[in-house]
C-alpha cells in the first residue's frame, strides 16, 4: 500500500502515541508498505508551531525531516497537478492542508492514514 500520513498521524507517530488505531500502527509497520509526508504537512507544522498551538522538542526544519528519516517516511511535494485538483473536490472540509492531503491522495493513489471524520467524507482511500 501507498500510504499519506495526515499530519496529526505523523506528530502521533513521532511520540508513540496512544490516539493511533492499531490498524494506522499496523499499516504503518508494515515493510512493504510505501509511506509518505506531504509538504503540505511540513508547512502545516511549521504554520502551528509558528503560532504557539504546536510544541516541539526541535524546530520544524529540524524535526520534521529528522523524524522522517528516523521512521523511514518519504516526503511528498506538492505538484502544480495537486494543486488544481481542488477545483474539482467538494467542500465538506474547510481545512485548506487537510483538503490539498485529499487532493494529494486523490492525485497519486494513495490511502489517507486519517482519523479525521470530514477527510473520509472525500472520494478517496482511507484507513485508520
Amino acid at each position: 500500500m501507498k500510504l499519506l500520513l495526515d499530519t496529526c498521524t505523523f506528530l502521533w507517530l513521532t511520540i508513540g502515541s496512544n490516539e493511533l488505531s492499531s490498524n494506522a500502527v499496523d499499516a504503518f509497520a508494515d515493510p512493504k508498505n510505501e509511506v509518505y509526508l506531504s509538504a503540505v504537512s511540513a508547512w502545516e507544522i511549521n504554520v502551528k508551531y509558528r503560532l504557539g498551538k504546536l510544541s516541539l522538542p526541535l524546530s520544524p526544519d529540524q524535526f520534521i525531516p529528522k523524524e522522517r528519516k528516523r521512521h523511514l517516511v518519504t516526503p511528498l511535494d506538492l505538484s502544480e497537478q495537486d494543486t488544481l485538483h481542488l477545483c474539482k473536490l467538494p467542500t465538506p472540509h474547510k481545512d485548506p492542508f487537510d483538503r490539498m492531503l485529499v487532493c494529494q491522495a486523490i492525485e497519486h493513489s494513495l490511502i489517507i492514514l486519517t482519523p479525521d471524520p470530514l477527510i473520509i467524507q472525500y472520494p478517496i482511500r482511507y484507513l485508520w
